[in-house]
């Protein structure tokens, strides 16, 4: 396995993003509509300094409020739509978004904690997973970072607010309070671009 903060010659290496406590306000009544995404402090501008050191980011997010009946795909493609503008007013870029629709008892290969869309992000952006990250704010977060074979990150701004390790079965390599911090943490990885005037806080 390629060390973490080093990439290989071939392929790009990436930052996967899980969407709701991460990128933007979490909500228990679920995120249906454009007008209630509301990006966490920091978060856009965040993105961009990954954007500028040369990572690809690409956001990862279970989204079973489609399975509920909550909100249609349309709907939904409509919120990322609009992070998306929120990123790129920031000077970021969010190169693909990838979700899974289903309920948690389906039985899918798309839901964290499984890999699969991590994966499938991996093969289709060219990324060398190995010498990437996940960033994410609950156990499945970190699972499925691990599992793909990415150093896991989490944030305590969205289902976490403290680091509990009894709550999760495969610890993170980092704890952060946002993601200006995780950022912040992965940009000083060793093999990480040094840090450049348009890339300081």
């Amino acid at each position: 396995m390629t060390p973490p903060g080093s990439s290989s010659p071939f392929l790009r290496r990436a930052v996967f993003l899980d969407r709701d406590g991460v990128v933007n306000r979490d909500s228990p009544a679920f995120i249906k509509s454009p007008e209630e995404l509301e990006m966490l402090p920091g978060a856009a501008e965040a993105i961009a300094r990954l954007e500028r050191a040369g990572f690809v980011v690409a956001v990862v997010t279970n989204q079973s409020g489609i399975g509920r009946g909550l909100f249609t795909e349309e709907a939904l493609a409509r919120t990322h739509a609009r992070l998306i503008q929120e990123v790129e007013a920031a000077g970021g870029r969010i190169h693909a978004i990838r979700h899974c629709p289903h309920l948690p008892d389906a039985g899918c290969a798309c839901r964290k904690p499984l890999p699969g869309l991590v994966e499938e992000l991996g093969r289709d952006l060219q990324v060398d997973l190995a010498s990437s990250f996940f960033v994410g704010d609950r156990p499945e977060d970190i699972q499925c970072g691990t599992a793909a074979g990415a150093t896991s990150v989490l944030v305590l701004t969205g289902n976490t607010d403290r680091w509990d390790p009894e709550r999760f079965p495969c610890a993170p390599a980092h704890v952060a309070r946002d993601l200006p911090a995780a950022v912040e943490w992965i940009l000083a990885q060793p093999g990480a671009p040094a840090h450049s005037p348009g890339n300081s806080p």
